[in-house]
C-alpha cells in the first residue's frame, strides 16, 4: 500500500485554504452589502419620522382657520397614530409582509396630507400665514427625501441581492443566513410629494 505523498497533502491544504480565503472574502462582502442596505433603510426611516415631526406643527396651525375640516384634521392624526406603531427592525426587513403593512401606512399618511393640502386652499387667511407656508414647503421638502432615500434604499438592497446571488457568495450566503431582502415599493400615488400651491 502507497503511502500519500507530500505532493497530495499540499494539494488538499492549498484548495482547503483557498475555499477558507474564499469564505472568508465571500463573508466579508455580504456584510459589507448587509450593512450598507441597513444605513439606507435608517435615512428612509429618519426622513419619515421628520415628516412625522412636521405633522402635529401644521395639523395645529390648520386647525385655527379651519375648524370646520375637523374630519380631515382627524384623519391625519389618526394615520400618523399608526405610521408610528410600525417600527421596522433589522428583522422586519427580512419580512416582506412587514415591510408591505409599513409602505401601506406610510402611504395612508400621505394621502391623507394630500387631502389636508388640497383641504387649505379654501381658506386664503391660511395660505398667507407664514407659520403655515413654511411648514407646508418642509414637508414637501421632505416628502421629496423620502423619495430620494428610497430610491437609495432600493439600489443597496438592489446590489446586497446581486452579492446574496452571485458565485461564490451564493454558495456561502444561505449557511451564513443571508437571503435576499425585499425591495421598498411604496403604494400607488405615495412616490409623489403632496401639491403644494400659494
Amino acid at each position: 500500500m502507497k503511502k500519500p505523498s507530500l505532493v497530495v497533502f499540499g494539494a488538499i491544504a492549498l484548495v482547503l485554504l483557498i475555499l477558507l480565503m474564499s469564505g472568508c472574502n465571500a463573508y466579508q462582502k455580504l456584510v459589507s452589502a448587509d450593512q450598507q442596505v441597513q444605513s439606507a433603510w435608517s435615512e428612509v426611516q429618519n426622513q419619515y419620522q421628520r415628516r412625522t415631526d412636521l405633522i402635529p406643527n401644521l395639523v395645529n396651525t390648520v386647525k385655527g382657520y379651519a375648524k370646520q375640516e375637523q374630519q380631515v384634521l382627524t384623519q391625519v392624526v389618526e394615520a400618523r397614530s399608526r405610521a408610528t406603531q410600525i417600527t421596522v427592525t433589522k428583522d422586519v426587513l427580512d419580512d416582506s409582509v412587514a415591510l408591505k403593512r409599513f409602505e401601506s401606512a406610510q402611504g395612508e399618511l400621505s394621502g391623507v396630507l394630500s387631502r389636508l393640502l388640497s383641504v387649505t386652499e379654501a381658506y386664503p387667511q391660511l395660505q398667507s400665514n407664514q407659520n403655515f407656508l413654511a411648514l407646508q414647503t418642509d414637508l414637501a421638502g421632505t416628502e421629496n427625501r423620502i423619495t430620494v432615500a428610497r430610491g437609495r434604499f432600493n439600489e443597496q438592497v438592489r446590489l446586497y441581492n446581486t452579492e446574496v446571488r452571485s458565485f461564490p457568495e451564493t454558495i456561502f450566503a444561505g449557511m451564513l443566513g443571508f437571503h435576499p431582502r425585499a425591495y421598498f415599493q411604496a403604494t400607488p400615488g405615495s412616490d409623489r410629494a403632496p401639491t403644494v400651491t400659494f
